[in-house]
């Protein structure tokens, strides 16, 4: 259930224009967006993307270490780079993709291909909370993360229930500061990562 301060962020105020993945993916062809332009596409909306501050650039790099650390052969980690999805191609601050990264020369990893996708949070709480994590959940990602740097705590949501009305995942746990973390990837737990390791 959304708080209402959530309710009230589940739409982005920041709406650019309404795009297909399609033409979203022409708009990038044709030179007219580039990698330089800070937006991604969200439930068929363009929309600015946060920027990002020391301490949000300090845990991405945390995490993806952590991460790269512990994870098995056909794995791998990656940084702020596209995943498409149905009406959706948003750029995870952190995802972790199946197989290497030369299989992905002529597309984007897919939800398919996604065990783990990770969004750090400060000034982009709201929007994680609500918008992507209904993106992510629509999709089927089995486990998103929120590297929550306001409260100093990781929310793992998981068991999506895409096929819903408002689609959500059916458990979210928190782990603060002194907790450990379990890793799992498709359904098998690889390891674990204390939290505070992974906070500035």
């Amino acid at each position: 259930m959304m708080s209402p301060v959530e309710s009230v962020a589940a739409i982005p105020n920041d709406l650019i224009l309404r795009l297909s993945v399609e033409q979203y993916h022409a708009m990038i062809q044709a030179g007219i967006l580039s990698d330089d332009d800070p937006v991604e596409l969200l439930e068929g909306w363009l929309v600015f993307k946060m920027p990002k501050n020391p301490p949000h650039r300090v845990a991405t790099r945390l995490v993806r270490t952590a991460l790269e650390n512990i994870l098995p052969p056909g794995w791998y980690v990656d940084s702020q780079e596209p995943i498409t999805l149905e009406n959706s191609e948003p750029e995870p601050d952190i995802v972790v993709v199946r197989g290497d990264t030369r299989q992905y020369l002529d597309r984007h990893p897919g939800a398919e291909d996604v065990a783990i996708v990770i969004e750090v949070s400060d000034t982009t709480l709201g929007r994680d909370r609500t918008i992507k994590k209904r993106t992510y959940a629509r999709a089927g990602i089995p486990v998103y993360w929120i590297v929550n740097l306001v409260e100093g705590q990781v929310e793992v949501y998981d068991r999506p229930l895409g096929d819903s009305e408002q689609p959500d995942y059916g458990q979210m746990l928190i782990y603060g500061r002194s907790a450990v973390l379990p890793i799992a990837i498709a359904g098998v737990t690889i390891g674990a990562i204390d939290v505070d390791a992974l906070l500035p």
